[in-house]
């Protein structure tokens, strides 16, 4: 897996300047090119794009997962463990709200993973994972 191509995303969010301001300033994300309606930015090396869209009062759903309510959908990162614990502590210190505060899920068993869920301004679930064992990604 050393040679992963990175990812596209397009995400809507209701408030451009905000979001702008969360992906850059508390996610730390590089920013790109932009227009009036959306915003590029590098996400670990992925590239993520903001789009304007007019706000939606749909619900978040969940799924249970490990006894948590994991929202649905959900986009995020799979980072090295230790940059994992640096980014999670980095997060609490500029007050990020956590759905589900960093944890080890499936503890001792396959897959065992560091994860954390938190929303944009926009109400966009984010999930941050590491695996202290980069072979169990993807293990049954």
């Amino acid at each position: 897996m050393q040679n992963i191509a990175p990812f596209h995303i397009a995400i809507p969010v209701h408030n451009l300047d905000e979001c702008r301001i969360f992906y850059r300033e508390v996610l730390n994300c590089e920013e790109g090119r932009s227009s009036d309606h959306w915003v590029d930015f590098n996400l670990f090396g992925h590239q993520l794009v903001i789009h304007y869209k007019p706000k939606s009062e749909e619900v978040l759903h969940t799924n249970a997962v490990d006894g948590k309510n994991v929202p649905v959908p959900h986009y995020g990162v799979v980072l090295p463990w230790e940059v994992f614990k640096s980014f999670a502590e980095e997060l609490k210190t500029k007050g990020v709200d956590f759905i589900i505060e960093p944890y080890i899920r499936f503890e001792g068993l396959v897959g065992e993973q560091a994860t954390m869920f938190f929303l944009d301004p926009a109400g966009n679930a984010l999930e941050f994972k590491a695996f202290k064992d980069m072979s169990q990604l993807f293990a049954k």
